[in-house]
């Protein structure tokens, strides 16, 4: 599978900016949602080849919406690596209860 474009769910501006800014420099198409409703709504409309998710965000938060994505058939064989600088002992546990699959990566900095 080769990406082109990558949907950036991100609540925090300045973060959502530096990683947009990155891949695009790297030769990416990015697009951008600032909460998990808009970030569903966009890969709906968007149909993104990879999405870096953030987990926690006002409203819909990450791990909601990535099960809403993985369970759309529409949308579910899209890729999301979720991103968190979370390192909770309930954090590892709603991940697990996400039930990611082998296309879903989770990475804590």
């Amino acid at each position: 599978m080769s990406v082109k474009k990558i949907l950036i769910v991100e609540d925090s501006p300045t973060e959502r900016h530096y990683l947009s800014e990155m891949l695009t420099r790297m030769g990416y198409q990015c697009i951008a949602a600032a909460s998990g409703d808009e970030g569903i709504n966009l890969c709906k409309s968007e149909s993104p080849d990879l999405i870096l998710m953030d987990v926690v965000m006002p409203g819909v938060n990450g791990f909601q919406a990535t099960r809403s994505l993985t369970r759309d058939a529409a949308t579910k064989h899209i890729p999301v690596i979720i991103c968190s600088s979370k390192r909770q002992e309930t954090d590892r546990i709603d991940r697990k209860s996400t039930r990611l699959n082998s296309s879903h990566l989770g990475i804590s900095y």
